[in-house]
């Protein structure tokens, strides 16, 4: 079931990073960072055509030296997304970058400082109709900046880092502008752009800086980002693990997904917490089913339940799921019985049919199948089922009994 968001987004100007729209009413773009020595080509490569298959749109390498802005010019061109090329401290690199061909710039403003260095890079960006992003970084702020605010990282300071590098933008005149505030706390990584989204209409680019691995990086960065896309705030996010660069770009995707925000590309699996009835092991079922669907382009939702009893009715609004129930694997599309299989052929079950309705249809499914049959079987299963374990699998209401005669 595809849920499209219901949550206004903030209005802001529109830049192309590339071919890719970034701002406006375009959809909010997934970005990642490779690991690799841009220097090293061939490998460079090779990652940013798996982030791109893992759903990045746009990629960022470094360019802290020659070599690196050597192989960037060797790289842009048979790059199938828009890299970003990262510059820290030297601003002659970021003149480098432009001149490999990059479709964008990151400047940190506390890295370079000197306002004339900053009005160069800009006017050379602007004569190529370049974006530059504004990287805020709460761990590498201006130490002026850390003093006025009382020698912390505040929300304050890092907007007022962002407002200054802007102000040296528009004495130029250029403006193709986006914004990060990233932090390696979450509060203060959301309230920064909530400040900043206050006073700019440029595009933001979400973050939390350095979330660590997972799982408690996803947790950290999931929390930041989601929070501001749901108030509408953000226009373009990358996660920041410390893990493979193709688990941000996963990740990213995925939430973008979740939240509505973009067409689902692959298989979104869903899977009861199991419980006393379970007639699987659920977790290992729901663990091949992910491997087995890997990275096929599938945009269906898929569910892998427990038991006959409930499962069908609870994941009733899956495009296609399947619940287990007295050694067989019963089979369900859109809440509707559809087949049986062997337990042991559930996965495989779940692949091919998720592949048929990807490629016919719902309709064209239900038609493939006898409904009533189906529904009999697992009628059978599950009264069988509830004539083993009854109704209250888990003793749930003995627990409320003895309650309540304490409490009398």
């Amino acid at each position: 079931m595809e849920v499209t968001a219901s949550f206004p987004r903030r209005s802001t100007r529109q830049i192309h990073v590339g071919d890719v729209a970034v701002g406006g009413d375009a959809p909010v773009s997934v970005q990642s960072m490779t690991d690799t020595k841009t220097a090293d080509v061939d490998g460079t490569l090779k990652q940013i055509y798996s982030l791109a298959a893992a759903g990045a749109d746009i990629v960022r390498c470094t360019c802290n030296e020659p070599e690196a802005a050597e192989g960037l010019a060797r790289i842009v061109p048979r790059s199938p997304v828009p890299i970003v090329a990262d510059i820290h401290h030297q601003y002659k690199r970021a003149l480098d970058a432009l001149d490999a061909g990059v479709a964008c710039l990151r400047l940190n403003p506390g890295n370079i400082r000197k306002p004339a260095h900053i009005k160069l890079v800009a006017r050379e960006a602007k004569d190529r109709n370049v974006p530059i992003r504004i990287g805020v970084n709460g761990g590498s702020l201006d130490k002026e900046l850390r003093e006025k605010y009382g020698d912390k990282v505040t929300p304050e300071a890092m907007v007022e880092s962002a407002q200054r590098e802007l102000a040296y933008f528009d004495e130029v005149g250029f403006d193709l502008v986006k914004i990060s505030v990233k932090a390696s706390s979450v509060p203060l990584m959301i309230e920064a752009y909530r400040q900043l989204a206050e006073v700019t209409d440029h595009p933001l680019h979400l973050g939390v800086t350095e979330a660590g691995p997972p799982p408690q990086g996803l947790i950290k960065a999931t929390a930041g980002i989601a929070t501001l896309l749901a108030e509408g705030i953000g226009d373009t996010i990358r996660y920041s693990l410390t893990a493979d660069p193709v688990e941000e770009a996963k990740a990213g995707r995925q939430l973008l997904e979740s939240l509505g925000l973009r067409e689902r590309k692959n298989v979104d699996l869903i899977a009861c917490p199991s419980c006393g009835r379970a007639e699987i092991d659920v977790y290992a079922v729901a663990q091949q089913a992910l491997e087995a669907f890997g990275e096929r382009e599938l945009p269906l939702q898929v569910a892998v339940m427990g038991c006959v009893v409930n499962g069908p009715g609870e994941a009733g609004d899956a495009d296609l799921g399947i619940a287990a129930g007295h050694k067989r694997g019963h089979l369900f599309i859109k809440g509707r019985n559809a087949a049986v299989v062997p337990e042991e052929e559930m996965v495989d079950a779940l692949v091919e049919w998720a592949e048929f309705i990807s490629e016919h249809g719902i309709d064209a499914a239900l038609e493939k199948v006898d409904v009533d049959k189906a529904k009999r079987e697992a009628d059978r299963d599950r009264d069988l089922l509830l004539e083993a374990q009854g109704d209250d699998a888990n003793n749930s209401e003995q627990v409320v009994e003895l309650i309540r005669n304490r409490t009398e």
